[in-house]
């Protein structure tokens, strides 16, 4: 990604950050550091359960370790670059990789979108044809919707940058934010992006603004449909139904906030941009693994064998 060829004069972007002062600086870094270290943390113990316990190898949890894998992947996009801004004064970042921060961060969460789609289908077959389920859901299936989820996202990511990277950038190089995204870097383009705004409100929006009413529909369905069962698999059932739903209002919410609206600065963009940039990541797995009675006990005894 070459800037002469971008028809762009502006080499690098300055981030203004989350705060000017530097005790609330070295404060956030603290906190994001912690909460970084508890994402990789706690994601890495999910795939090492999921992986080296027989009793987990079934279509759900291999989709939950490979969500754990997208959160740690995820964070990683963005965090790192928050945390070392934060020791510094001079915080910028180049043109090239501000247009390779926006490529993998949407390529993330557009995976994470389709992703979340995926572990709702899981679920649907699960209570819907419980006797076929292993069938259906089998290791070549899982493994093609998690690919395809991947490959949903690249898609969606390579058309937004594919859209912001033919822009002239001749300045203003101030970045109001503390990582390089859609809504904030679009404005700084030297020409009327009123159509281009519009083409990645259309993808961003749409995107998840639909696939969150899919969810909803789903979930109402799985739900009304566990009314006709009786017993543990019922109330497991429901269990897991409203962790994925929880999981699913904490990645949407912020999500259709930011993009599914004009691009226009409110007030409350960064603070939304760190709910889902740096704590969701992170309350994923913990949700996941507090409400799950099986998951819990394997981490204890794979814990016990540690030591």
């Amino acid at each position: 990604m070459d800037g002469q060829s971008l028809n762009t004069t502006v080499e690098k972007f300055v981030l203004l950050g989350l705060s000017p002062s530097r005790h609330i600086q070295l404060f956030l870094f603290t906190i994001f550091l912690l909460a970084y270290t508890t994402t990789w943390l706690a994601n890495l113990t999910i795939i090492i359960t999921v992986t080296t316990d027989h009793r987990l190898h079934t279509p759900m949890y291999f989709l939950l370790a490979n969500l754990a894998m997208i959160d740690v992947s995820y964070s990683s996009v963005t965090v790192p670059k928050l945390l070392y801004d934060l020791l510094n004064e001079n915080k910028t970042i180049s043109f090239n990789g501000c247009m390779t921060q926006m490529l993998f961060f949407h390529l993330c969460g557009g995976t994470m979108v389709f992703f979340l789609i995926v572990m709702a289908f899981d679920r649907w077959v699960a209570i819907y044809r419980p006797l076929r389920y292993l069938i259906i859901m089998n290791r070549n299936v899982c493994v093609g919707l998690v690919a395809g989820a991947w490959l949903g996202g690249f898609a969606h990511s390579i058309v937004q940058v594919a859209l912001m990277i033919r822009l002239p950038f001749c300045g203003p190089k101030i970045l109001d934010n503390f990582y390089c995204d859609v809504p904030q870097v679009v404005k700084l383009a030297c020409t009327d992006t009123f159509v281009v705004e519009l083409l990645m409100i259309s993808n961003s929006g749409m995107l998840t603004s639909l696939s969150f009413l899919v969810l909803l529909v789903s979930y109402m369905v799985i739900l009304v449909m566990l009314r006709n069962r009786v017993g543990e698999g019922r109330q497991k059932a429901y269990s897991t139904c409203a962790v994925q739903m929880t999981v699913v209002s904490l990645i949407f919410g912020p999500y259709i906030f930011i993009y599914a609206r004009p691009f226009r600065k409110f007030a409350a963009d960064k603070a939304v941009s760190v709910l889902y940039t740096v704590f969701t990541p992170m309350l994923n797995p913990m949700i996941y693994t507090l409400r799950n009675k099986e998951m819990k006990g394997v981490i204890r005894r794979l814990v016990v064998r540690m030591n």
